[in-house]
């Protein structure tokens, strides 16, 4: 993991070693693990000779990040008792190659039966809904924590269904209170812009753009007629814990292609100046800076409004 030009803050590094506590104890880590008399690291090594093909100890020590005369020890037990064979390796005969006997099979199979049944113990009592974002909090700790480790989840974009449009004034009112400052005057301008494309919606000429993961909201754009040879891009807005993954770029990207099909010449949008990554987006798609105007509003002095426009 890189290291960051910003320090981290106390009080971050407390929730974490909070939540490291929390979880150790909930999954039962400080007790003998999974109800035997073997150690989670022992089990781990267990679980990786049952799920490798032959591996080496230098393998095993190189991705558990275990020291050698430790994991020596270890393999060196589960010997003693026959769960463990060791072969030569044919490419260099200083290494052995590893592989479960039956018994060691037999050792393991109630200990992965258990860790399912513990695991499924864990998500029994959540509803359908907080099970999937439990475990799609994991994959974003997974992921962040180590580069290419999980798999980013697939992006689903869907037309707008009720409900939606209160989500997208409440993710603007929440995302830009917290980020830039703004007070509920802005939420309110939000909320008359998602009003007015229900009640003015043109079928074929206007359309919106509903974002998830896993069936959970995590973006919006939306297109309207400004006139009849203009379409403005309104209410472009991530979720924070999807930005930096080009989705914002592909939403961008999804008004530019339905506008041109719709035969707009132009599209158009309004933007605070102080948003620079939307504002990258933008000039990435050939949009033009074409105004800009300082003004006061929200609950701050020092905004800036700006007018983009792409010839389509």
């Amino acid at each position: 993991m890189q290291a960051h030009a910003i320090p981290v803050a106390p009080a971050q590094v407390k929730a974490v070693r909070g939540f490291n506590r929390f979880y150790t104890q909930r999954i039962g880590v400080l007790a003998p693990y999974l109800g035997s008399d073997l150690s989670l690291t022992e089990v781990r090594v267990l679980y990786e000779l049952a799920h490798r093909k032959h591996p080496t100890a230098s393998e095993l020590g190189r991705d558990l990040m275990l020291d050698a005369g430790y994991l020596s020890r270890i393999l060196r037990r589960f010997q003693s008792q026959g769960w463990l064979a060791r072969t030569t390796s044919p490419a260099d005969a200083r290494q052995s190659l590893l592989e479960l006997t039956q018994a060691g099979h037999e050792a393991f199979a109630p200990l992965q039966q258990r860790s399912r049944d513990e695991a499924a113990g864990l998500l029994a009592p959540l509803a359908a809904p907080d099970r999937t974002r439990v475990i799609e909090a994991m994959n974003t700790v997974h992921r962040l924590l180590e580069a290419d480790a999980v798999p980013a989840p697939a992006v689903q974009l869907r037309d707008p269904r009720p409900g939606d449009m209160g989500w997208v004034v409440m993710q603007h009112g929440e995302v830009y209170g917290r980020e830039y400052g703004f007070d509920w005057e802005f939420e309110a301008l939000v909320a008359d812009i998602a009003a007015g494309f229900v009640k003015n919606f043109k079928p074929g000429r206007d359309k919106g753009w509903i974002a998830e993961i896993a069936g959970e909201r995590v973006g919006s754009v939306f297109v309207v007629q400004k006139s009849a040879t203009v379409a403005q891009l309104r209410l472009l807005i991530l979720a924070a814990g999807v930005r930096g993954q080009g989705l914002g770029a592909r939403l961008v990207d999804e008004c530019i292609a339905f506008a041109r099909s719709c035969g707009y010449r132009k599209m158009m949008l309004w933007t605070n100046g102080h948003l620079l990554a939307a504002r990258a987006i933008y000039k990435s798609r050939c949009f033009e800076l074409t105004a800009s105007e300082k003004f006061q509003g929200y609950g701050r002095k020092d905004l800036v409004g700006e007018t983009w426009e792409l010839r389509l």
